[in-house]
């Protein structure tokens, strides 16, 4: 990991930068495959499957007895494992779920919102170097809580033409309609256009690869609906004098096995930790079953010594990391001064595994800062909010002339002359 001491803050746009990429080739070949899936449906989806995946499945949705036969596939452990963390994520999504009561904005004139759920949804889910069955969890759940009335799962086959039998069992516990074994960009351009097997949808949801990644924001500008941009996973640590190197060693490590784009941020301003924490890491590094991943992403990953906890706080907010992780003694406190962060961990025993697992909380959540302005998946990215409003002659008579007013002086007299024809109708009587 680079290591910054205490860097100017004119310095701080190069800390919080991401990795970038020429994205430009890859965009191409993304936009490519779009078309030809669009055009040829699931003729292109087929090839693009037997090209990327090394299977060419007959069918591409999973059948009733494939889905059954995953409940017995997998350890009896793992499956309530898996019921544990649904419980907890449907506790904490259902609180999520709000109508508004009527508000009478003034006499005779109410307003009201109303969720409605979108009909149609599509969750990616990824399968590759990790098969990512938490992440049904976290999409279908509130898509469920919703009420989605279709909700259409995609990820990529294993050579054989299966799908991880945890997939499965996760998407039948949480209320997914149909499995596609479809992965990568012609899952996406798949969701997106619609083909004679699988439907268009009309948000697609879920994390991926760059060439996802780019799939979905080429989706996006066609007119279908994302959860929001992401990028490459991310955690910052915030560390004082009473974190455990171990701890916060294993943290970062986290992350850094998602991808050797991944990055993982420690700031402190307890000098003594940066050593401690190097020599954890080291040690930890060894026994990582995905040390390569994790070796290439810490290579891009920072150490960044402040001069006191404000600076600190300051710093983290302008990084606006996925995950931030308050391993000090004033969490708490320090936690109220959050302002960009996709979720956040306090205390030395919120590790970021349980957000990602069973805590409860979202784990689809902004990357790349875009958590200066996004916030991570809940049951309102499931819905859609309609507005409605009714209004008595007595609303009308007390509304009417400022809008008239007020459109006439925009010039849309056709606007003044839809309430004036309504007040002539009513001062008659």
């Amino acid at each position: 990991m680079l290591i910054y001491r205490y860097p100017d803050k004119s310095l701080w746009p190069k800390l919080v930068k991401r990795p970038e990429l020429d994205t430009r080739v890859m965009e191409e070949k993304v936009r490519v495959i779009m078309e030809e899936v669009r055009e040829d449906g699931d003729a292109a989806v087929k090839k693009y499957t037997a090209q990327f995946d090394g299977t060419a499945p007959e069918a591409l949705q999973a059948t009733a007895a494939e889905i059954d036969a995953a409940w017995g596939a997998i350890a009896p452990e793992l499956f309530d494992a898996i019921k544990l963390a649904a419980s907890n994520i449907r506790t904490f999504h259902e609180r999520q779920w709000q109508d508004a009561s009527p508000v009478e904005t003034m006499p005779g004139v109410t307003c009201w919102r109303k969720n409605t759920p979108i009909e149609k949804v599509g969750l990616y889910i990824p399968g590759g170097t990790a098969p990512l069955f938490s992440t049904v969890l976290m999409l279908a759940i509130p898509a469920a809580i919703a009420g989605c009335k279709e909700i259409i799962l995609c990820t990529p086959p294993a050579r054989d033409g299966s799908i991880h039998p945890a997939i499965l069992a996760a998407a039948k516990h949480t209320g997914v309609t149909r499995i596609f074994k479809v992965g990568g960009v012609q899952a996406i351009a798949a969701m997106a256009y619609g083909t004679a097997s699988i439907p268009r949808v009309s948000k697609i949801f879920g994390p991926g690869n760059q060439y996802v990644t780019a799939a979905k924001q080429l989706a996006q500008k066609n007119g279908v609906a994302i959860d929001m941009p992401a990028g490459p996973s991310e955690v910052a640590v915030f560390a004082d004098s009473t974190a455990n190197p171990a701890f916060v060693a294993a943290d970062l490590l986290s992350q850094a096995e998602h991808g050797a784009d991944s990055q993982a941020i420690l700031v402190t301003a307890y000098e003594p930790f940066i050593a401690l924490l190097q020599d954890e890491l080291a040690r930890q590094l060894g026994a990582l079953p995905r040390k390569e991943i994790a070796q290439k992403a810490l290579s891009n990953s920072k150490i960044v010594l402040v001069n006191n906890d404000a600076e600190a706080m300051a710093l983290l907010n302008e990084y606006a990391p996925e995950h931030l992780i308050l391993s000090c003694a004033n969490a708490e406190e320090l936690a109220a001064q959050v302002i960009n962060a996709g979720s956040v961990f306090l205390g030395h025993y919120s590790p970021e595994s349980v957000g990602d697992y069973a805590s409860g909380t979202n784990h689809t959540l902004p990357t790349n800062g875009h958590a200066k302005a996004y916030s991570g998946v809940s049951v309102d990215s499931f819905v859609k909010k309609i507005t409605f409003q009714q209004l008595s002659a007595e609303g009308l008579k007390n509304i009417g002339g400022a809008t008239a007013t007020m459109a006439d002086a925009e010039g849309l007299q056709g606007h003044a002359h839809a309430v004036r024809v309504r007040l002539n109708e009513i001062n008659k009587r």
